[in-house]
């Protein structure tokens, strides 16, 4: 027998991976509080920071939507969710001002891009060729 043959039958049968814990009150009204905590200061962030760094931030809320989906794996019963009905609430009503705010900005940025296009386009024409300087384009 080799040494690696007997190196590798005196090691341990594998373990199989533990089931995740099922999610508690305590620790799941605390998840929901960060979450709140992180979409709000996204919200403010946004209106307000013009160095915000948004990759980092949906960064943050992909990480705590995992999570959040690790503790609801372990959650099936209606009495746990009744119990965090309020803050489930208010997170959701959270993420809709939040979603309000990403759209007003995505809006601001394309209607700057759309300005630049529009002067980039307008410096580079001399109007030799183009048919609105003959009044033919409406």
């Amino acid at each position: 027998m080799s040494d690696y043959t007997q190196f590798v039958q005196n090691l341990p049968a594998r373990a199989p991976a533990p089931e995740p814990a099922p999610a508690r009150p305590g620790n799941f009204s605390a998840l929901i509080g960060r979450i709140e905590e992180a979409v709000e200061e996204e919200t403010v962030a946004i209106r307000t920071d013009l160095g915000f760094d948004i990759k980092s931030s949906n960064a943050r809320k992909s990480r705590y939507l995992y999570e959040l989906t690790r503790a609801m794996k372990g959650v099936g019963e209606s009495d746990f969710l009744a119990e965090h009905r309020d803050g489930i609430k208010r997170l959701r009503e959270k993420l809709a001002t939040n979603e309000a705010a990403i759209r007003a900005h995505l809006n601001a940025v394309s209607e700057v891009a759309n300005l630049m296009q529009n002067a980039i386009q307008r410096s580079e024409a001399d109007g030799t060729y183009s048919a609105g300087e003959f009044g033919w384009a409406r």
